[in-house]
């Protein structure tokens, strides 16, 4: 069942979505059925030097780390980064969540590069995002607590704990924007 505005909100002062700085996530941020999500400090960003990456081994591509609150990070056309949510996300075990990225930024060529799904049972993480700069003459500034996208949170039977994402998921309490930990 798609969650609303009004348990939205009874969540969210429950804990289940908080800013990093452990404040409570602005009113203004959450709509009838999503939250806007922002984006955090850190990005990580693509090193020109390509090579081959075996995913079966768990290789991952040749990255960067960024700091957001220093400067913008310019994100040129055809370019992938990965940026993190400045908010925590601290899921039950009956809660699962799809990203979407915001129309406004999609309608200007930017693409929040699928993989937007969050498990019941995920918690004390920030959201790794995946950006794509689908454009080939455009660059867009990405900087820290820019509104970037929206969460739609679903609500179902609860998953044993045993097998929520909080015992199973390699993502889990996560503190800053995490690169590939390779293919189960």
């Amino acid at each position: 069942m798609l969650v609303t505005y009004i348990e939205l909100v009874d969540l969210i002062d429950q804990g289940m979505i908080v800013g990093k700085d452990g404040n409570t996530i602005p009113v203004s941020n959450i709509n009838g059925a999503s939250v806007d999500i922002t984006i955090g400090k850190y990005l990580l960003y693509e090193e020109r030097e390509g090579r081959i990456v075996d995913l079966s081994h768990k290789e991952s591509t040749n990255i960067s780390q960024g700091d957001l609150v220093d400067s913008p990070y310019i994100l040129k056309p055809n370019e992938f980064a990965l940026v993190q949510s400045y908010e925590i996300f601290n899921l039950p075990n009956d809660i699962a969540f799809i990203y979407k990225l915001k129309s406004s930024q999609s309608r200007s060529g930017l693409d929040a590069a699928n993989a937007g799904f969050a498990d019941p049972g995920w918690n004390g993480s920030v959201l790794t995002i995946h950006l794509k700069n689908n454009t080939q003459d455009h660059s867009f500034v990405i900087k820290s607590g820019m509104k970037l996208g929206q969460c739609v949170f679903f609500r179902g039977k609860a998953v044993p704990n045993e097998e929520s994402y909080a015992v199973r998921g390699q993502y889990n309490n996560d503190k800053i924007v995490t690169s590939n930990k390779g293919v189960r």
